[in-house]
C-alpha cells in the first residue's frame, strides 16, 4: 500500500509542477507574424525598404520594386494564457500585450472561464497532494489512511476535470483570437508550444494518479473486508468448538453422577437395579448439536 501511495503522490507532484510553470509561461502557442518592412534610415540599413528619397526634392516619387512576401519581415512571437509577446522589429527586444485584450469580446467571457478553471485546476491538485503527504504520515492507522485516501482520490479526479475543461476553452479561444484577432497582431502560421504541452502532461499525470489512489483505495477496502470476514468466521468456528466441549463434558457429568446415584441405591437396598435407558439417552444432546448418530 506504502508504494502505491506514494506513487501517487510522485505522479501529483509532477501533475503540479507542470501545471504550475505552465500557467505562468508564454509558450502555449509559437508562430510567426507577417509585418511590413519599416523604412530604411541611417540607423537602419537591412531587413528595410529603400525608397531613395532625395533630400533635395522631397516631391521626387520613388518606386520600390520588392513585391510579395519581400515587402514583410516575419517575427517570431510566443503566447500565454496571460500575455502574447513579439519580436520587435526595430530593436532585439520584445514587446508583450495581454492576451485578454487581443481576445474577441465574445470570446473573453470563456477565456476568463479557462482562467478560473485553471486557478481552481491548481489549488485542488495541491488539496489533494497534501492530503497523499498526510496520508503518509498516518499510515499505521489504516482507518484514517482510508478516509485521506478516498478524500485524497474525489479532489484529483475532480482537479483533472477542470483542467480538461480549461485547456480545451482555451485551445478554442486562441483559435478564434487567430481569424478575428487584431490585425497587427494575426499568426502567419503557429503551433502549439511546450508550455501547451506540460499542460497536457499535467493532466495525463493527474489523472494517473487519480487512478492509482482510487485503486489503492479499493484494493484496501477488499482487503480489510476479507481479513474481517476471515475473522469472523474464525471465532465462529472456535465459539462453536467451545460450545460443543462445554456440552459435552455437562453431560458426561451429569451420567456419571446418574450411574453412581443407582449404584449407592442398589447397594443399600442389597438388589441390582436396572439403570433406567432415560438417563443415559445422549439423542437428546446429539439432536442439539445436529448429529444423526441416534
Amino acid at each position: 500500500m506504502k508504494t502505491r501511495t506514494l506513487l501517487s503522490v510522485s505522479l501529483n507532484f509532477f501533475a503540479l509542477f507542470f501545471a504550475i510553470t505552465a500557467f505562468i509561461t508564454t509558450y502555449w502557442c509559437v508562430g510567426t507574424q507577417r509585418v511590413p518592412k519599416p523604412k530604411c534610415s541611417k540607423l537602419r540599413t537591412h531587413q528595410c525598404i529603400d525608397y531613395g528619397v532625395n533630400e533635395t526634392d522631397p516631391n521626387k516619387v520613388v518606386y520600390s520594386w520588392e513585391t510579395g512576401d519581400d515587402r514583410f519581415l516575419f517575427r517570431q512571437f510566443h503566447t500565454g494564457i496571460w500575455f502574447s509577446c513579439e519580436e520587435n522589429i526595430h530593436d532585439e527586444s520584445e514587446r508583450c500585450r495581454s492576451f485578454i485584450d487581443l481576445a474577441p469580446a465574445s470570446e473573453k467571457g470563456m477565456l476568463w472561464l479557462s482562467l478560473v478553471s485553471e486557478m481552481l485546476y491548481i489549488l485542488l491538485l495541491m488539496v489533494g497532494f497534501s492530503l497523499m503527504c498526510m496520508e503518509l504520515v498516518h499510515s499505521s492507522n489504516i482507518i484514517d489512511g482510508l478516509k485521506l485516501n478516498a478524500f485524497a482520490a474525489v479532489f484529483t479526479v475532480l482537479s483533472g476535470l477542470l483542467g480538461m475543461v480549461a485547456h480545451v476553452m482555451y485551445t478554442q479561444v486562441f483559435q478564434v483570437t487567430v481569424s478575428h484577432g487584431p490585425p497587427d497582431w494575426r499568426p502567419y502560421n503557429w503551433d502549439y508550444g511546450w508550455s501547451f504541452c506540460l499542460a497536457w502532461a499535467s493532466f495525463t499525470c493527474c489523472m494517473g494518479a487519480s487512478v492509482t489512489t482510487l485503486n489503492s483505495y479499493t484494493k484496501t477496502v477488499i482487503e480489510f473486508r476479507h481479513k474481517r470476514k476471515t475473522f469472523e468466521q474464525t471465532i465462529r468456528e472456535e465459539n462453536a468448538r467451545e460450545a460443543y466441549r462445554y456440552y459435552r463434558g455437562n453431560s458426561l457429568h451429569s451420567i456419571s453422577k446418574s450411574v453412581d446415584m443407582y449404584s449407592n441405591q442398589s447397594l443399600k437396598s442389597g438388589r441390582r437395579t436396572p439403570i433406567p435407558a432415560a438417563s443415559l439417552d445422549f439423542c437428546d444432546f446429539a439432536a442439539s448439536l445436529g448429529e444423526e448418530q441416534c
